[in-house]
């Protein structure tokens, strides 16, 4: 008798323990609020696609932002993507578009042909611009391998599947934001166990511990067809060395553009990510064994104006969070419409 009530007493206690450590209750669904066309940055000439959020030292809003030609077609993402800046008063726009930033610095250098999938980050009086990029190692290509590269599908050209498979990431610095942006001869993060071929898709955030941590995607190793995963890199700077993590992110499911931020009044990570068909969200404690969130599933392949309409698209990725005092205030993702053309969307989010 003694002993189950003893055993009782305590599984009351762990279940009362375990209850209290559960943080797990932030649920960006319910944040997201309806989009008006101020929240809408869009481009004629260029696909728009994703854009991260820093406040600058003037008190304004900058984004940093992924285009690519229309007359070089989406897919040159990967072979002529360009890094521009715009400008805001407001960190949900609208948005005026500055300068180009970052281009591919042509054979010869590690980032030759691409800059792509920017993410600004002020850490120490420093801003820090990860990318991604890619090369052609030793081998020139003419004209029309290059077009095709650029056109055509990995899947069915052997050029494509080339540059895809140097994609690497790398960072540019400056001390303000208007630049000037020293890069380095080499990327700061390569292929490496857990994740397999190529890397992009990088995501940065300083732990409460003072050093940083990096989210990357790469292709899951020893697969027969693709499988894209997400993988951890830690470094004691901003510009690495970075140090890949034995334990995955995520495992046997397709899944990447990660964003990855620190909660601190929650104690723990959030990693917003594309799921081909809905953006969901993991969280940790630690940074390294990840687990889905208890709200895990954020949106479709959806989002709402102000007027209440509910607009479907063709895809729905690139998402980033903006935050101030460590709350978040406007999340911004890449819209491709079911015609094919883009933008860049800035969902406002109510008060955590």
């Amino acid at each position: 008798m003694y002993n189950s009530y003893r055993m009782l007493v305590i599984s009351l206690f762990l279940a009362v323990l375990t209850m209290a450590n559960d943080t797990d209750d932030f649920n960006l669904t319910e944040l997201l609020q309806g989009v008006s066309e101020d929240n809408i940055f869009y481009n004629e000439d260029y696909y728009n696609w994703g854009s991260s959020i820093v406040k600058a030292e003037d008190g304004k809003y900058h984004i940093f932002y992924s285009q690519m030609p229309k007359d070089k077609g989406f897919r040159s993402w990967l072979t002529d993507g360009i890094i521009s800046r715009a400008v805001a008063d407001h960190p949900a726009g609208p948005y005026k578009h500055v300068e180009v930033v970052l281009e591919g610095r042509g054979p010869g250098y590690w980032d030759a042909y691409t800059a792509h999938l920017p993410k600004i980050y002020k850490f120490e009086g420093k801003y820090y611009l990860y990318y991604m990029s890619t090369n052609t190692g030793d081998r020139t290509l003419t004209a029309e391998e290059f077009d095709e590269a650029r056109r055509a599908q990995y899947t069915v050209s052997k050029l494509r599947a080339f540059m895809r498979e140097n994609q690497r990431i790398g960072v540019a610095v400056a001390d303000s934001v208007e630049g000037p942006w020293k890069r380095f001869d080499k990327p700061i993060v390569e292929p490496d166990h857990p994740v397999a071929v190529m890397v992009n898709n990088s995501t940065v955030t300083q732990r409460p511990e003072g050093d940083y941590l990096m989210v990357v995607r790469g292709d899951q190793p020893d697969q027969p067809k693709l499988v894209r995963m997400m993988a951890v890199a830690l470094a004691d700077d901003p510009a690495g060395p970075w140090v890949m993590q034995p334990d995955p992110v995520t495992f046997n499911y397709n899944s990447e553009d990660p964003e990855v931020w620190y909660d601190p009044h929650r104690k723990r990570y959030y990693n917003l990510y594309h799921a081909f068909g809905y953006m969901g969200m993991l969280t940790s404690t630690d940074g390294l064994k990840w687990e889905k969130a208890k709200h895990n599933r954020v949106s479709d392949k959806s989002f709402t104006r102000a007027n209440g309409e509910v607009v479907e698209v063709h895809r729905y990725e690139r998402p980033f969070i903006y935050m101030e005092d460590g709350k978040p205030i406007v999340m911004t993702a890449g819209i491709r419409l079911k015609d094919g053309d883009t933008f860049s969307l800035f969902i406002p989010l109510k008060v955590d």
